[in-house]
């Protein structure tokens, strides 16, 4: 843990000629970007294996008419094709998981008040009067107009994203109906968790509540890495 705090003093000490008392905010999103960065390749490659689901939809959906009347000879089968094919239909879920020990560190370098028995000096840090380590409680509570300020922006942000993912989704979702094809049908029983799926962006709002701040601009900066990135990697 105290390799992870020593690298964000680190960032923050050469963001401060720019970014001044807000360094170790800036360090925390660069140290975002530096995640998202390292597992682009996955992401990259899960966008490669969405498009290759999408070839297979006809195969699929000739493997569900086929099969109608047998769950488990259908679940055989497509499981079959996606091998055959060497198509994971999960593959879009590895680069999440690798970002979520990212998060936790941040989480708990700004939860703890202790650091290698030392004081935690990150907990000095703050973006425009949040505390990097405090809550959105704590400004209701009676914060600064500026640490208000702050929270307002990341809410705002989380809900454009979440919103801008769920315009994506039912268009795709739309054009996927048009084709002849059903959003989901890869696997029996992954249409509810695909149709589900747009509509977990806004528990980042719950998310962005209840973490430390230095978590919260961690979560923002990556999803909205993530909005931008669906954009680039599924037109």
């Amino acid at each position: 843990m105290s390799v992870f705090a020593a690298l964000v003093e680190r960032l923050a000490d050469l963001l401060q000629p720019l970014f001044h008392a807000s360094a170790a905010a800036a360090a925390i999103v660069l140290f975002t970007a530096s995640v998202r960065l390292l597992v682009l390749p996955l992401s990259r490659a899960a966008a490669r294996g969405r498009r290759a689901q999408a070839r297979l939809r006809p195969d699929i959906a000739e493997l569900r008419k086929k099969h109608a009347k047998d769950q488990e000879a259908l679940r055989r089968a497509v499981l079959e094709l996606h091998t055959r094919e060497k198509v994971s239909p999960l593959s879009g879920i590895l680069p999440g998981l690798l970002q979520l020990p990212a998060f936790f560190v941040l989480y708990h370098l700004f939860s703890s008040s202790t650091i290698g028995g030392h004081g935690n000096g990150l907990l000095d840090h703050a973006l425009l009067g949040a505390p990097l380590g405090g809550r959105a409680a704590d400004v209701l509570g009676g914060g600064s107009g500026g640490a208000a300020l702050v929270y307002a922006v990341l809410f705002v942000l989380v809900a454009a994203v979440a919103t801008f993912n769920l315009v994506r989704a039912r268009r795709a979702a739309a054009d996927t109906a048009g084709a002849g094809g059903a959003q989901g049908e890869e696997l029996p029983g992954l249409g509810a968790v695909t149709k589900a799926a747009p509509y977990l962006s806004y528990l980042t709002l719950l998310t962005v509540a209840v973490v430390p701040l230095a978590a919260a601009l961690y979560v923002v900066t990556s999803t909205a890495w993530s909005a931008v990135e669906r954009a680039l990697l599924y037109p």
